[in-house]
């Protein structure tokens, strides 16, 4: 694993528009975002790309476009963690004009999900970067006001652990609607994300090496699909031995899938494709399109206890400075 560096109190994090753009009904949700993230100690540097109104087809700018800025993000000394704007439809178009290179001579934290997710599993199959699959700007960290005083201090205290101490942070806070579907407990590195961009990167170059699996604990979830879909989704998890690799499973939000007609539920779905494999399930986390969400490092290593209905952080996201 490459693990960044911890931040510090006052260090300067950038917003980026990784993909899609700033859509101007989004305008209050992008301040309120940037605000959590004054909230949590940090100076908040926006990137030119996040201009509202500014489109280039369904994204934000041209992939070249967006490589480019995140690239000079990636080596700017000054900018101690990329928090992605909003999700879209574009990271597959740029995924080869990444510059690798600045990532492992200065790892930064990479936080966003959804397509964001293409980014974060490229980056960690080429480097081995934590990246966080957490929430966006908008849709995420501009919704926290939406959580309650509790919840929301609780993701602020989990977001500042993980970016800024050296130590696990260990057990992680459930909103108490998690769903034991399989019993189990095991541990192992984190490794998913948005299930479809997971499956389609799986066909590039910067599709994660098989060992990646071994043991892991994967996560998924998916927005706007049906429970066909899923299951379609799944076995080509399942015929590229994935499935045989991991040791726990992860679901996310389960009211963001549509049951297709005829067919069974979310729940039936999964362990139909999940066969005979004796693997723990925990199900309905917020780890998807509901933000707010809870933040998932890739390669740390967690402990899954579906029938306690818990997830735990066993090592640290971020290095000591």
């Amino acid at each position: 694993m490459l693990r960044p560096r911890a931040l510090r109190p006052g260090d300067t994090v950038a917003v980026a528009a990784l993909s899609g753009g700033l859509d101007a009904e989004e305008e209050a949700l992008f301040a309120r975002g940037v605000a959590e993230l004054e909230g949590l100690g940090f100076a908040v540097q926006i990137s030119p790309l996040v201009e509202p109104g500014r489109h280039w087809w369904w994204g934000a700018a041209t992939p070249a476009d967006l490589a480019g800025e995140f690239n000079r993000l990636l080596r700017d000394p000054e900018v101690r963690a990329i928090f992605a704007l909003t999700g879209g439809r574009m990271t597959l178009g740029y995924l080869d004009l990444i510059d690798f290179a600045a990532v492992e001579a200065d790892p930064k934290p990479v936080i966003g999900f959804s397509d964001i997710d293409v980014v974060l599993l490229a980056l960690h199959a080429r480097t081995g970067l934590v990246g966080v699959h957490g929430d966006l700007v908008t849709f995420g960290y501009g919704e926290w006001h939406q959580a309650g005083a509790d919840r929301r201090q609780e993701l602020a205290d989990l977001s500042t652990r993980m970016l800024t101490s050296s130590l696990p942070v260990g057990l992680l806070p459930s909103d108490g609607e998690w769903e034991c579907w399989r019993g189990g407990r095991v541990e192992g590195p984190l490794i998913g994300g948005l299930l479809n961009r997971l499956v389609r990167l799986q066909a590039t170059p910067f599709a994660l090496p098989l060992e990646r699996f071994d043991g892991a604990i994967l996560f998924w979830e998916d927005v706007n699909t049906s429970t066909s879909a899923i299951w379609n989704d799944l076995h080509v998890l399942r015929s590229a031995g994935i499935l045989d690799r991991v040791s726990g499973m992860l679901v996310g939000p389960v009211a963001d899938i549509e049951v297709t007609e005829g067919g069974p539920g979310l729940r039936e779905v999964v362990l139909d494709v999940l066969g005979g494999r004796d693997i723990p399930v925990l199900a309905n986390l917020e780890i998807g399109h509901a933000p707010p969400n809870i933040p998932l490092p890739l390669g740390v290593r967690a402990e899954l206890d579906a029938d306690a209905g818990s997830l735990a952080l066993l090592e640290s996201a971020v290095s000591g400075r």
